[in-house]
């Protein structure tokens, strides 16, 4: 049923940072696409060059790019562009980054796939780099950039060097326009540790200590003898302890203190709160503190989610709780809020396209306001929503238990065990609690199909089968809260039997939750499955219902008699 979005962030270079009018045009063209959000842009002057942020499914988010692509070769002209960055087109860059339910692989595929389309429908020749790379020279953006755009009449006469799609020779058309290098590689983040010091030297230090490229070696192994080469007369090095990683360290006048900037290249090698952790480890060893965490920028959810779980298992704290008490360990754990207040709303990707996109939906109202609704005439929301929300309660309590049993004094050595199984509780809310507003939308779609016209015999038609498809589909709907529901059992049980004592009657009161939620929900199936055209499958879902509410019966008398057993010793 419900699935994680796929989300793509793209992040391309355009050759103009100083003329507005021409970088709206740019953005106008981005906007255009229904489904992208623009986040950034991020004009500079000194190097006439602008970075523009847009998200979205990756569908919109490569037309997006095909349109601002379009827009930008028609009015940046590359033979009048000059700037302090290095460049090669009036596109220059064209990273396709992965966010989320999407992997790095699938985003390569669709920068290849993209470059193909700009170079056959703009003839805008076209490198890929990074992920998408066709060779292994070629994965480096200044290979592929290099001699910028001074030197792209020769290499547009040279296949070994030359584009990989769209290679043609020189023309005006191409001298407007440049090339435009286009690849997927994983999300950045740059971010500043804030230091207890106002000294840069010391915050070099420390950047060096961390950062892959490391520190020049010296004669002596001092820091202040001769560096010291290699045959081919290239500096050795000694590498830092972060993969992934870049870093220097600066003074910051506005704060008044020193920080190592670090952008995190790789953050399947070096996570945030591992880099946290070792830049406060290489910091203490200089005698430095580091006082808190500057994200610049957005950063993806799982950034911090990740952050706020390990922060946890530090402290053998179960990581089966609320998202948002993971976010407030991680912003507590690494200082996000020491120079300003950090708000992850602001700051997810996922959130800012949530907060933009969301719909009302009866999950958010309140327990009184739920019920209000429910009360009303209208017949929607019904048992099904409310079965699907029993089931979330049962869910709830187990959940409950686990969390206390992992933080029960005198069990510490059992904390992870509890943890996993909160975890699963978790995961267990999430599905019905969605399933609570699909039940709903679900006999909404039934409405729909019944309002549609019927003036024709071709309209009859049309409306017969959307009833039937959406009956069908409000069929499905509570057999699925009945799949779900029944795994809170498994939850429960392990709770009655070896969790905390003390909450072995909310155990039990999640089983009995839990089983109202699987018969309600069945006889939802069956009520929807009457007015289904195909008997057969109505058969079906309608067996299914009856052997779904069948084994719930047998587990909730299961659960009960242990926790009856437990309350009476």
């Amino acid at each position: 049923m419900k699935t994680m979005q796929r989300l793509v962030e793209c992040v391309p270079n355009f050759s103009e940072g100083r003329d507005m009018s021409v970088i709206r045009q740019i953005t106008d063209a981005v906007e255009s696409v229904e489904g992208v959000k623009l986040l950034n842009v991020d004009p500079g002057e000194a190097t006439n060059r602008t970075v523009v942020t847009f998200v979205g499914e990756p569908e919109p988010v490569m037309e997006a790019a095909f349109r601002a692509v379009r827009k930008a070769g028609q009015v940046i002209d590359m033979r009048q562009h000059h700037g302090a960055h290095p460049r090669m087109g009036a596109t220059d860059v064209l990273p396709l980054i992965p966010v989320s339910g999407i992997t790095l692989e699938e985003c390569a595929e669709l920068a290849r796939a993209l470059a193909k389309r700009i170079a056959d429908e703009h003839r805008i020749p076209c490198y890929c780099y990074e992920a998408s790379a066709y060779s292994e020279e070629r994965r480096n953006l200044a290979w592929c950039r290099k001699g910028e755009y001074e030197a792209l009449p020769e290499k547009l006469n040279d296949a070994q060097i030359g584009p990989d799609l769209g290679l043609r020779p020189w023309d005006e058309d191409v001298a407007r326009t440049g090339c435009t290098v286009v690849g997927a590689r994983d999300f950045l983040i740059a971010v500043n540790f804030n230091l207890n010091t106002t000294s840069t030297r010391r915050a070099n230090a420390i950047a060096f200590d961390v950062r892959e490229k490391g520190r020049p070696q010296r004669e002596g192994g001092s820091i202040v003898g001769k560096p010291l080469y290699d045959a081919d007369g290239k500096p050795l090095m000694i590498p830092g302890t972060l993969k992934g990683t870049k870093a220097i360290g600066w003074y910051i006048d506005e704060y008044g203190i020193a920080q190592v900037s670090m952008n995190i290249t790789d953050l399947h090698k070096t996570p945030l709160h591992v880099a946290f952790d070792e830049v406060c480890r290489a910091a203490a060893a200089r005698g430095v503190r580091v006082t808190g965490t500057e994200i610049v920028g957005l950063v993806p959810r799982r950034t911090l989610i990740d952050a706020g779980k390990y922060f946890l298992e530090k402290q053998h704290r179960s990581t089966g709780i609320p998202e948002k008490d993971i976010l407030d360990i991680a912003v507590h754990s690494m200082g996000l809020n020491d120079l300003r207040e950090f708000n992850p709303r602001e700051k997810v990707i996922e959130y800012l396209l949530e907060d933009d996109a969301k719909k009302p939906c009866l999950a958010d109202l309140s327990v009184r306001a739920f019920a209000e609704e429910t009360s009303r005439e209208s017949p929607a929301p019904g048992g099904g929503t409310i079965s699907a929300y029993m089931g979330l309660l049962g869910a709830s309590l187990g959940t409950m238990v686990a969390n206390l049993s992992s933080h029960k004094a005198g069990w510490d050595d059992r904390w992870y065990e509890f943890s996993q199984w909160a975890e699963r509780g978790q995961e267990l809310m999430s599905r019905l609690l969605y399933l609570v507003d699909e039940d709903t939308e679900a006999f909404n779609g039934i409405m729909r199909a019944l309002g549609m016209p019927k003036g024709s015999e071709e309209e009859r038609a049309a409306r017969r089968q959307a009833l039937e498809h959406a009956t069908h589909y409000a069929a499905e709907v509570p057999l699925h809260t009945q799949e779900t529901a029944f795994e809170v059992f498994d939850l429960c049980r392990a709770m009655a039997e070896n969790g905390n004592p003390n909450s072995v009657s909310d155990a039990g009161v999640g089983a009995l939750a839990a089983r109202a939620a699987v018969l309600g929900a069945g006889m939802n199936v069956k009520i929807n499955a009457q007015g289904l055209g195909d008997r057969e499958e109505a058969c079906r879902l309608t067996s299914m219902a009856d052997e779904w509410a069948r084994k719930a019966c047998e587990a909730e008398h299961e659960i009960v008699e242990i926790v009856e057993k437990k309350i009476n010793k």
